[in-house]
């Protein structure tokens, strides 16, 4: 393809990708690729500081950036990101949040950068059905149109770390109860949460942010040996934990992504708040329940899921 980057020229490089933490995960295969099309390139990553930790740990990134999300009323933020914008010597952009946010750093660029989005630049995708893929293919086709051809399996062996303190159990299961505090809809109830664990044959633990740790509290009162986890792992914490865990249930929300991504075994439970077909988690192993609403779900069809992903 005309002006594709030959992949064994050196160049600076720009990615962009904000948030959320389950989108994040879902572009671990778009970073590994962008990396083996561009070995020798030196590769910085825009995204916000929650994400730090993720970009500096994994092997995709040379430098990360994380002033990537100032307030549109934030002047000193919005000029220190165009001061990085037009300072930092990139020769290509992959915009991997491709918002109408991301959209508009095109024009905080120097002119002649290369630029792989949704709008314009050198390597636009334009297929108007882009909305209605699945992110992961979606991202795909994407970096395809921009002259990527390779797509590696992204090495996870650096999510990972030592959680000896944590008091896990040899072996477990693992809850994720929450979601986003905005969209309840996604949230199968606590209660049935509570129903499914003290019917498993393991004991679980429950993981997220601080903000679920009133989920987590209901559980562990009432399940026997279930551990809280809530805010109380780092990512790769969290990465560490799916590793060792030997199946996870949970929300559409970012750790049920990662578990899945991480191998293990996952159940993700969908509602009509989210399309699995847009965004279910990746992984090895991974399984879809689907109830509109998600209240609906009862506790027998999802045990009877369980059992079927766990062979």
């Amino acid at each position: 393809m005309p002006g594709d980057t030959p992949v064994d020229v050196p160049r600076d490089i720009l990615v962009i990708k904000l948030a959320s933490l389950g989108d994040f995960v879902q572009a671990f295969g778009p970073f590994a690729a962008i990396r083996a099309h561009h070995p020798g390139a030196r590769i910085t990553l825009l995204t916000t500081p929650p994400y730090r930790e993720l970009g500096e740990r994994s092997p995709w990134f040379d430098a990360v950036w994380t002033g990537g999300r100032p307030g549109w009323g934030d002047l000193g933020g919005l000029w220190r990101l165009a001061r990085f914008l037009r300072g930092g010597g990139f020769g290509r952009v992959y915009d991997l949040q491709t918002s109408s946010r991301s959209s508009r750093y095109r024009w905080l660029l120097p002119a002649g950068v290369e630029w792989s989005g949704i709008r314009g630049g050198s390597h636009p995708h334009p297929n108007p059905r882009r909305d209605f893929m699945h992110t992961l293919e979606r991202q795909r086709e994407q970096l395809e149109m921009a002259g990527i051809r390779a797509f590696p399996a992204p090495a996870l062996d650096w999510l990972d770390a030592d959680i000896s303190a944590l008091g896990l159990p040899e072996r477990f299961g693992v809850l994720v109860p929450g979601a986003s505090p905005t969209r309840p809809g996604k949230r199968w109830s606590v209660e049935r949460f509570c129903e499914l664990a003290a019917g498993l044959d393991l004991p679980v633990a429950v993981v997220g942010g601080k903000a679920e740790a009133e989920l987590a509290a209901k559980i562990t009162a009432r399940v026997p040996g279930a551990v809280d986890l809530t805010g109380r792992t780092s990512f790769a914490g969290l990465g560490a934990v799916a590793r060792r865990a030997a199946f996870a249930v949970g929300n559409d929300t970012g750790p049920t992504h990662m578990m899945a991504a991480a191998g293990c075994p996952t159940l993700a439970l969908f509602g009509d708040e989210s399309d699995p077909a847009l965004c279910a988690p990746r992984g090895p192993v991974a399984a879809v329940l689907r109830q509109a609403p998600l209240a609906g779900l009862g506790v027998a069809q999802v045990r009877q899921a369980l059992d079927a992903l766990r062979g």
